[in-house]
Protein backbone atom coordinates (compact mmCIF):
# COMPACT_ATOMS: atom_id res chain seq x y z
CA UNK A 1 0.00 0.00 0.00
CA UNK A 2 1.30 3.59 -0.73
CA UNK A 3 0.79 6.39 1.79
CA UNK A 4 -0.69 9.82 0.19
CA UNK A 5 2.56 10.60 -1.37
CA UNK A 6 2.24 7.28 -4.28
CA UNK A 7 5.70 6.00 -2.15
CA UNK A 8 5.79 2.90 -0.39
CA UNK A 9 5.51 2.56 3.63
CA UNK A 10 8.78 2.36 4.65
CA UNK A 11 7.72 0.20 7.86
CA UNK A 12 4.57 -1.95 7.18
CA UNK A 13 4.44 -3.97 9.94
CA UNK A 14 4.27 -0.82 12.51
CA UNK A 15 2.69 1.16 10.55
CA UNK A 16 -0.19 -2.02 10.53
CA UNK A 17 -0.10 -2.41 13.96
CA UNK A 18 -0.73 1.42 14.33
CA UNK A 19 -3.94 1.09 12.50
CA UNK A 20 -5.19 -1.82 15.03
CA UNK A 21 -4.28 0.46 17.45
CA UNK A 22 -5.84 3.31 16.12
CA UNK A 23 -9.11 0.69 15.68
CA UNK A 24 -8.84 0.22 19.40
CA UNK A 25 -9.53 3.58 20.73
CA UNK A 26 -11.92 4.75 18.51
CA UNK A 27 -13.73 1.46 20.05
CA UNK A 28 -12.47 2.47 23.71
CA UNK A 29 -13.05 6.18 23.06
CA UNK A 30 -15.93 6.80 20.90
CA UNK A 31 -17.73 3.59 20.64
CA UNK A 32 -19.63 3.91 23.70
CA UNK A 33 -19.65 0.41 25.22
CA UNK A 34 -22.40 -0.87 27.65
CA UNK A 35 -21.04 -3.38 30.10
CA UNK A 36 -24.11 -5.21 31.08
CA UNK A 37 -25.07 -6.16 27.88
CA UNK A 38 -21.70 -5.88 25.80
CA UNK A 39 -22.89 -3.80 22.64
CA UNK A 40 -21.36 -0.72 21.66
CA UNK A 41 -24.09 2.24 21.37
CA UNK A 42 -22.78 4.50 18.19
CA UNK A 43 -22.88 2.55 15.00
CA UNK A 44 -20.77 4.84 13.28
CA UNK A 45 -17.40 4.20 15.23
CA UNK A 46 -18.11 0.37 15.06
CA UNK A 47 -17.52 1.09 11.38
CA UNK A 48 -14.80 3.40 11.52
CA UNK A 49 -12.89 0.76 13.60
CA UNK A 50 -13.47 -2.19 11.29
CA UNK A 51 -12.45 0.27 8.31
CA UNK A 52 -9.51 1.47 9.86
CA UNK A 53 -8.41 -2.50 11.03
CA UNK A 54 -9.16 -3.64 7.17
CA UNK A 55 -7.29 -0.79 6.06
CA UNK A 56 -4.70 -2.06 8.45
CA UNK A 57 -4.59 -5.62 6.93
CA UNK A 58 -4.63 -4.32 2.97
CA UNK A 59 -1.38 -2.72 3.85
CA UNK A 60 0.37 -5.00 5.50
CA UNK A 61 -0.87 -7.58 2.36
CA UNK A 62 0.24 -4.91 -0.30
CA UNK A 63 3.62 -4.63 0.99
CA UNK A 64 3.94 -9.27 0.73
CA UNK A 65 1.64 -9.69 -2.16
CA UNK A 66 2.31 -6.77 -4.36
CA UNK A 67 -1.36 -7.76 -5.46
CA UNK A 68 -2.37 -6.04 -8.89
CA UNK A 69 -6.08 -5.76 -10.75
CA UNK A 70 -7.29 -7.79 -12.96
CA UNK A 71 -10.33 -5.54 -14.42
CA UNK A 72 -10.22 -2.85 -12.41
CA UNK A 73 -8.77 -0.27 -11.03
CA UNK A 74 -7.85 -1.40 -7.89
CA UNK A 75 -7.79 -5.52 -6.36
CA UNK A 76 -11.26 -6.95 -5.07
CA UNK A 77 -10.73 -9.11 -1.98
CA UNK A 78 -11.03 -12.03 -4.97
CA UNK A 79 -7.13 -10.63 -6.31
CA UNK A 80 -5.91 -10.84 -2.80
CA UNK A 81 -7.06 -14.53 -2.42
CA UNK A 82 -5.80 -15.79 -5.30
CA UNK A 83 -2.14 -14.59 -4.21
CA UNK A 84 -2.65 -15.74 -1.00
CA UNK A 85 -3.49 -18.89 -2.36
CA UNK A 86 0.00 -19.32 -3.91
CA UNK A 87 1.55 -18.86 -0.49
CA UNK A 88 0.10 -19.35 2.47
CA UNK A 89 -3.26 -21.56 2.79
CA UNK A 90 -3.98 -20.68 6.79
CA UNK A 91 -3.27 -16.80 6.19
CA UNK A 92 -5.86 -16.93 3.21
CA UNK A 93 -8.18 -18.53 5.70
CA UNK A 94 -7.46 -16.08 8.30
CA UNK A 95 -7.69 -13.27 5.51
CA UNK A 96 -11.07 -14.74 4.30
CA UNK A 97 -12.72 -14.79 7.54
CA UNK A 98 -10.91 -11.61 8.59
CA UNK A 99 -13.00 -9.53 5.35
CA UNK A 100 -16.09 -11.14 6.73
CA UNK A 101 -15.55 -9.71 10.40
CA UNK A 102 -13.46 -6.67 9.66
CA UNK A 103 -14.98 -5.61 6.41
CA UNK A 104 -18.58 -6.71 6.31
CA UNK A 105 -19.79 -6.69 9.75
CA UNK A 106 -17.69 -3.92 11.24
CA UNK A 107 -17.35 -1.70 8.64
CA UNK A 108 -20.38 -2.20 6.24
CA UNK A 109 -23.07 -3.49 8.52
CA UNK A 110 -21.92 -2.02 12.21
CA UNK A 111 -22.45 -4.83 14.00
CA UNK A 112 -22.32 -3.60 17.75
CA UNK A 113 -21.18 -6.82 19.59
CA UNK A 114 -17.97 -6.68 21.79
CA UNK A 115 -17.15 -9.73 20.77
CA UNK A 116 -17.44 -9.66 17.01
CA UNK A 117 -15.05 -6.42 17.80
CA UNK A 118 -12.40 -7.77 19.49
CA UNK A 119 -12.53 -11.10 17.25
CA UNK A 120 -11.98 -8.28 14.15
CA UNK A 121 -8.74 -6.99 16.35
CA UNK A 122 -7.53 -10.40 16.74
CA UNK A 123 -7.87 -11.67 13.50
CA UNK A 124 -5.91 -8.82 12.21
CA UNK A 125 -3.58 -8.99 14.62
CA UNK A 126 -3.21 -12.74 13.26
CA UNK A 127 -2.70 -11.32 10.31
CA UNK A 128 0.09 -9.02 10.74
CA UNK A 129 2.08 -11.24 12.77
CA UNK A 130 2.12 -13.89 10.07
CA UNK A 131 2.93 -11.24 6.87
CA UNK A 132 5.57 -10.06 9.51
CA UNK A 133 6.97 -13.73 9.33
CA UNK A 134 7.02 -13.70 5.48
CA UNK A 135 8.37 -9.93 4.65
CA UNK A 136 11.48 -11.81 7.36
CA UNK A 137 12.14 -13.77 4.03
CA UNK A 138 13.99 -17.10 4.21
CA UNK A 139 12.92 -18.54 7.47
CA UNK A 140 9.73 -16.91 8.08
CA UNK A 141 6.44 -18.72 7.92
CA UNK A 142 6.65 -18.56 4.18
CA UNK A 143 7.63 -22.67 3.79
CA UNK A 144 5.60 -23.56 7.19
CA UNK A 145 2.27 -24.50 6.12
CA UNK A 146 1.78 -23.28 2.81
CA UNK A 147 0.49 -26.05 1.83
Amino acid sequence: MKDSNNSKVKDPVSEARRYVQNAKDILKEKAGLNTESQLYSDRKYVRMAGGTLWNGVLLILDAVFQVKANKKNRPDINDYQNAIAKRDKKLLDLVTVGYDVMHLSMSYDGILKKSICQDGIELANEIIDRCALMLQGPGGAEGSEAA
